[in-house]
């Protein structure tokens, strides 16, 4: 087996993991969005463990890589995936939505150990990640800052705004992910509010553009590769997905979108998983 080969196999087998806790923490929360975790945990996967410099022992590290969940209800996601790389111990994601945990359920950036942004109002992680980009400029560091848009959420006005002035301010150490599942929690994204078409808008405002299947851990690291080897503007990688993906009764089923499994169903998912 060559070490690319195994290496994906390594990225996969924890992406599987991930979406286990998943599962089980939104679960046992009887609350919380399982939907939109599923399908960007590949994503965050090959972010956390292959992709980002970063160390858990020191969350603060100036140089540290960032990444910003601005579709902030996917809390879960980054949650397994900070717990997994050693931010804290695995054992706290039962405490999801629980009274008084830190794990809440949008993720809040002064009490949890590697969450860059407190999100949840949908919209607003691409200015923020901007901020971090241009402070990076500004202080000749070389850290990249990664940012994860849901489809729905690009109906925001904000977003585009944020798009603009990514391009304006040439910030190629900005990657923007579009967890592209094409569901909402009132339906489908083009019944909604269409942004279609979405790679000649994002052109159109300035960005390197790429689409991906956002499941194929080889085309999500290849992307990435060449996101950083763009220079002088923003790139994003438009990736399709699946809403629930890895949860054959989750899979394409909109009411999965904020909706936690009952215990019998936690059951069934994990053991497909």
């Amino acid at each position: 087996m060559s070490k690319k080969t195994e290496k994906l196999a390594k990225l996969r087998d924890q992406a599987r993991q991930i979406r286990r806790y998943i599962v089980s923490m939104v679960g046992e929360a009887g609350s919380g969005h399982p939907g939109g975790s599923l399908s960007a945990t590949d994503i965050v996967t090959a972010l956390y463990f292959d992709v980002m410099r970063i160390d858990p022992q020191n969350p603060g590290w100036p140089d540290r890589d960032r990444f910003v969940l601005s579709k902030g209800h996917a809390a879960p996601v980054l949650y397994a995936a900070l717990a997994e790389r050693g931010f804290f111990p695995v054992e706290k994601l039962r405490t999801l939505r629980q009274l008084g945990s830190p794990l809440q359920g949008h993720p809040d950036m002064r009490k949890v150990p590697g969450v860059e942004m407190s999100t949840g109002s949908l919209g607003q992680g691409l200015s923020a990640a901007n901020g971090m980009a241009l402070a990076g400029k500004l202080d000749d560091r070389d850290y990249r800052v990664f940012v994860l848009l849901g489809d729905g959420e690009i109906e925001e006005g904000q977003v585009w705004e944020a798009a603009m002035a990514a391009a304006h301010y040439k910030l190629d150490n900005v990657t923007a992910f579009l967890d592209h599942n094409g569901l909402q929690i009132d339906g489908p994204t083009d019944v909604v509010m269409s942004a279609e078409p979405l790679a000649d808008k994002w052109r159109a405002f300035g960005w390197e553009v790429q689409e991906i299947d956002g499941h194929d851990m080889e085309q999500i690291l290849s992307a990435l590769a060449r996101a950083r080897e763009t220079r002088g503007k923003p790139s994003i990688i438009i990736a399709r997905t699946v809403k629930g993906k890895g949860v054959s009764f989750m899979e394409n089923e909109v009411n999965w979108h904020g909706t936690a499994p009952k215990p019998e169903q936690v059951e069934k998912a994990l053991a497909e998983l």
